[in-house]
């Protein structure tokens, strides 16, 4: 059998020939295609064209790379399958593959360029917080996310107190971004280098929380694929459960609806501690979607697909929203920075999971 000529690929060429073969069984769960009614970018559209460009049977030029970065990385092609193949895993290596020949589009190699200055700006917002934590030996890092520091500050500072409150320690904000947008758009050398930063700002040890889900699935699975050892840090979600009797009931009677986001929910298979986290707010279990749990859909999100594929991810988003808005509405929630810019951005009100826990959480 001849070796794959993108090597990155060669690892997965069971996944890839059990792809190419399917008579499309997980069609439906890609959000992309849905709203594209496209055959190329079905799941089984898009490892085909990996497959076929990683044999050598295609030419390797934008028009058949473009494919490779139609995935929001939602796992929910993985829940459909029989052989729950690893789809969005495959799609990243090919996008590492392309994007080292300058192949990616365009969305891609901007986020790339610009990954530097806004990195700096991000660690620019979070100093003062951790100037003020530097001198404490219980400080407990928390990796925020750059989604919440940069789009939902409101957020970040809310997770931040939050993670003070429920853990009795100061917080410390990891400086160093997870890399995660780097890998979506390809630059896998780019990727690697933040791992390493960030790695190298958490290896003092003590206590270590994830905010956003993205980068603590990052952190404990992308990570070591790249050769970069970090301890895996504990998730708020997790935080929060274990401190349920600490929460504060709301007075507030508004209706809420839980999103799944999917990095949180397929990613990390977390499902019932953020509904067991609103249960306790809100008195009542959340409402949900259709669609909820392992077969949830995508906001329209991740995988860099806002960049990539602005308008198919606006459409996704709507239709979550549209949905929504038609089983009554109410307050949505997620715990997901893209989710909740997604939703945001396409003017509906929407909060995140750690805001309502800064608000519930009563002082030891």
């Amino acid at each position: 059998m001849s070796q794959l000529r993108l090597k990155l690929l060669e690892p997965h060429r069971t996944s890839l020939e059990k792809c190419v073969y399917c008579p499309k069984l997980s069609r439906a769960a890609c959000p992309v295609s849905n709203v594209e009614a496209n055959e190329t970018v079905t799941p089984w559209g898009k490892m085909s064209m990996a497959y076929f460009a990683a044999r050598g049977d295609v030419p390797l030029d934008p028009g058949h790379a473009d494919p490779a970065w139609a995935c929001s990385a939602c796992f929910g092609c993985r829940e459909r399958c029989d052989h729950k193949n690893e789809v969005a895993t495959v799609l990243t290596d090919a996008r590492a593959e392309l994007f080292a020949r300058d192949l990616a589009p365009e969305g891609a190699r901007r986020v790339a360029e610009r990954f530097s200055a806004r990195e700096e700006g991000r660690a620019g917002e979070l100093d003062a917080r951790s100037r003020s934590a530097a001198a404490a030996p219980d400080a407990v890092h928390v990796l925020i996310g750059c989604g919440y520091a940069r789009h939902a500050p409101d957020v970040a500072r809310d997770a931040l107190d939050a993670t003070e409150a429920l853990t009795g320690a100061p917080t410390r904000p990891v400086r160093a971004c997870c890399g995660l947008p780097l890998l979506y758009a390809g630059d896998r050398p780019g990727f690697e280098a933040a791992a390493r930063r960030l790695a190298a700002e958490v290896a003092p040890g003590g206590r270590f929380v994830a905010v956003d889900p993205g980068c603590a699935r990052a952190v404990r699975v992308e990570y070591p694929r790249v050769g970069v050892s970090v301890k895996g840090p504990e998730l708020f979600v997790d935080l929060a459960r274990s401190s349920l009797d600490r929460l504060q009931r709301s007075a507030s009677e508004r209706r809420v609806r839980y999103h799944d986001p999917c990095q949180l929910g397929r990613g990390l298979d977390r499902y019932d501690a953020p509904r067991e986290i609103l249960a306790r707010i809100t008195g009542r279990p959340p409402e949900e979607f259709i669609h909820r749990r392992e077969h949830a859909d995508c906001s329209g999100g991740g995988g860099l697909l806002p960049a990539t594929r602005p308008a198919s991810s606006a459409a996704i988003a709507d239709g979550r929203i549209a949905e929504h808005r038609a089983l009554g509405g109410g307050l949505l929630v997620t715990h997901c920075a893209q989710s909740l810019r997604r939703f945001r951005t396409r003017g509906e009100p929407a909060e995140d999971l750690a805001s309502l826990v800064a608000r519930a959480v009563a002082p030891r």
